[in-house]
């Protein structure tokens, strides 16, 4: 008998959003799956910027922001846009709050890696975000099966060498498709 290859759970995984979503936030996006269990699946959107520069969000938090350019600060997802993460490599340093997502991958949420960054001495791969997406137990499960989402494993350029608005066409050319090929259409075999 052959043991299925198909992951059960989408931890460090892409979701790309197929045009059955092409409505807010999850139209035409990318999220980066941090958890995914029986209970559930938190993940973050990395190919959506707010109307907001990192800039901005640092001078927000009353840190000097002399050193830091026209980075984007990404619409995560909907839920607590009023909190900032940061995705980043792991660089064997501690922050205050980080979730290890896998070898060499972290979310931190915590205000020193801010200042680390507004310094210019954070992370330097990394995408900053506000908020983040959830689903409940089963509900990521039948979005995918309902072909809203296709899945493929996170892939570390895609997050921090490829632009954010080519992450989407990235991703899906490593499926060997393209956007304009997918449907709204469902369908099961």
């Amino acid at each position: 008998m052959l043991e299925s290859t198909i992951p059960s759970f989408f931890k460090d995984h892409f979701l790309v959003a197929t045009p059955r979503l092409q409505d807010g936030l999850f139209g035409h996006s990318i999220a980066y799956l941090c958890e995914h269990d029986e209970n559930g699946a938190m993940g973050i959107v990395v190919n959506r910027p707010l109307d907001l520069k990192l800039a901005e969000m640092l001078d927000h938090l009353e840190l000097d922001t002399a050193l830091i350019g026209d980075e984007p600060v990404m619409a995560g997802g909907p839920v607590s846009i009023e909190r900032g993460f940061v995705l980043h490599r792991d660089d064997g340093r501690k922050w205050d709050s980080s979730l290890k997502l896998r070898p060499g991958m972290q979310l931190t949420s915590s205000v020193d890696i801010m200042q680390a960054i507004a310094r210019n001495e954070g992370p330097a791969d990394r995408v900053v975000l506000l908020g983040y997406s959830g689903w409940g137990p089963g509900q990521l499960e039948e979005e995918i099966q309902d072909n809203a989402w296709l899945t493929l494993p996170a892939d570390d350029p895609i997050l921090f060498d490829i632009p954010h608005e080519k992450r989407v066409d990235a991703a899906l050319d490593k499926l060997g498709i393209s956007f304009a090929q997918l449907s709204s259409i469902a369908g099961h075999a």
